[in-house]
């Protein structure tokens, strides 16, 4: 297939760029737990690609007894305190397809429903200046599986949503991401992601390079009859 360098290469961030799911699984089980509940593996799988005050109001409904605001502003605190001590463990491969993408002059956006803070720390962490923006969760009125962060990236950097490749590792995600329009790559990590029409499954980014990426199909390929 010919490889079409796209306008602009959308990222998700937790899960897709860096592997933070078990800082946030860690986060979220404390918490409960703290309120003298349970949170199984289960239950925190059952928040991943989702935005963060959902999850907030999925933790209240499991025992949490705070405000929405407080229990996302007492999570990101946590996952940053990890960050800040562990360090940033960056998913086989991105890091390196970032550089290549930034050597190349694409232009390329961070959409996140994490806050703009941890984004902020999150990308302090590359040595060089892998995304033009970032589209986070605070800022959106419709978090994944919507597709306005998405298409509100496009929108700032001022490209057709249907030009941008979009990366995702989730369901609700990569579901805001088809929904957007985008070219969809789907690189599942801590939840399986069933084939589809309107996407691409990778299992991971090592090994893969720019114009691997370059040669996904359009939407319309994809719907087409083989």
């Amino acid at each position: 297939m010919t490889a079409i360098a796209p306008a602009a290469v959308l990222w998700d961030m937790d899960g897709t760029v860096v592997d933070t799911e078990p800082y946030w699984i860690q986060a979220e089980t404390d918490l409960v737990e703290s309120f003298g509940q349970t949170w199984t593996y289960e239950d925190s799988m059952t928040l991943v690609g989702a935005g963060l005050w959902e999850s907030a109001g999925i933790l209240r409904a499991h025992g949490v007894e705070m405000e929405s605001d407080a229990i996302v502003s007492h999570l990101t605190g946590k996952v940053v305190e990890r960050l800040s001590r562990d360090g940033v463990p960056f998913r086989p491969g991105a890091e390196r397809m970032l550089r290549e993408l930034h050597s190349r002059g694409m232009r390329a956006a961070l959409v996140t429903m994490s806050v703009r803070s941890m984004a902020e720390h999150v990308v302090s962490h590359l040595p060089f200046p892998a995304f033009e923006l970032l589209v986070t969760g605070d800022e959106v009125s419709q978090p994944k599986p919507h597709p306005e962060p998405y298409l509100e990236a496009a929108r700032r950097l001022g490209v057709p949503i249907e030009d941008c490749i979009a990366i995702e590792d989730s369901r609700n995600g990569l579901a805001s991401a088809v929904a957007s329009g985008a070219r969809s790559l789907a690189i599942p990590h801590a939840v399986s992601i069933p084939p589809g029409p309107d996407f691409t499954i990778w299992s991971t980014l090592e090994g893969r390079t720019a114009d691997d990426l370059f040669s996904l199909p359009f939407r319309s390929e994809t719907d087409s009859p083989e």
